[in-house]
């Protein structure tokens, strides 16, 4: 099964909430950083790192000899990547989005296939703290990490998902990208189980209500993690109440929480009085995604 941690805005505890997720996980498990512009969930899982690749999307290369600036390439891009500027065909290789429609109508054969980096994909491995047999197993863990400078994230994006092993009754637990732009969307749409970590402030009320608006139309049982629970009001969970959105999960306010971050440790295990609470919403999730299973058609069902 997958499960997507996602938020409607940063810096309301996905990540944090994610780690603790990872390291007390029950059964075999990979953990996925698909915020792939700013990643840090290594910073806390510490993982083994194993492999380091570079991704690249293939774009139009020129030949200008062979060019009769016919215009169809340009006409066909609709993100405006070749442009005919006078007696010239311009290429902003920035801008292409690697559908390869320019190449295959290209009459002349003008435009070849060429290559642009995206950044890199890096694999590893890390250790949780339980397993079937009581003892600490390795976990796989996989991450993106976007080119300085590369202005689209969902590409690398699709290639990390791309690399993730289709292993039955391995579960994998996917750290998204923050907001409701497309990158957010990329990460969360092919979940099993959407887990929106959220805080009671206006701020977060408000993007959660977005996150709602836009991840729901996916279809996907979905359910809420109100962190810093105390400091604020009881917003959140009236709006939840009111939508039919389960809250599977209140991490009080806590100092111990922030100075464990600080410090790059996992907060289910630097703070003993929320491991249970953690523990709680694992099993919330699974539950959730063993219910969907039971009602979905068995055509629809996915490797569990």
């Amino acid at each position: 099964m997958i499960y997507a941690i996602a938020s409607g805005k940063g810096g309301t505890g996905k990540t944090t909430v994610t780690a603790s997720l990872a390291a007390l996980w029950d059964r075999p498990v990979i953990a996925v950083d698909l915020d792939v512009e700013e990643p840090n969930l290594h910073l806390f899982l510490h993982p083994e790192l194993t492999s380091e690749e570079s991704a690249c999307m293939e774009i139009p290369v020129l030949d200008a000899a062979r060019c009769t600036l016919c215009g169809e390439c340009a006409a066909f891009c609709q993100f405006k990547a070749l442009s005919v500027m006078g007696k010239t065909l311009l290429l902003f290789p920035e801008m292409c989005h690697g559908c390869g429609g320019c190449l295959a109508l290209c009459p002349e054969k003008a435009l070849s296939p060429g290559g642009r980096e995206l950044g890199q994909i890096v694999s590893g491995h890390f250790r949780t703290d339980h397993s079937s047999s009581g003892r600490a197993q390795d976990a796989g863990f996989l991450m993106g990490r976007l080119r300085v400078g590369e202005a689209m994230s969902p590409p690398l994006m699709r290639q990390v998902k791309a690399r993730l092993p289709q292993t039955p009754g391995t579960d994998i637990l996917i750290d998204s990208p923050p907001g409701v732009s497309c990158p957010a969307v990329n990460a969360v749409m092919d979940a099993d189980v959407i887990v929106l970590v959220t805080e009671p402030t206006p701020f977060g009320l408000h993007d959660f209500r977005l996150a709602v608006e836009a991840f729901r139309p996916l279809g996907k049982p979905m359910g809420a993690v109100v962190n810093r629970a105390g400091i604020g009001d009881m917003g959140v969970q009236d709006f939840c109440r009111a939508q039919g959105i389960p809250v599977w999960a209140e991490i009080p306010f806590n100092r111990a929480v922030a100075e464990a971050y600080s410090r790059g440790e996992v907060v289910a295990r630097a703070v003993p009085e929320l491991h249970a609470v953690l523990l709680a919403l694992m099993a919330r999730m699974q539950g959730a995604a063993a219910t969907s299973i039971s009602t979905a058609n068995p055509a629809e069902v996915r490797h569990a």
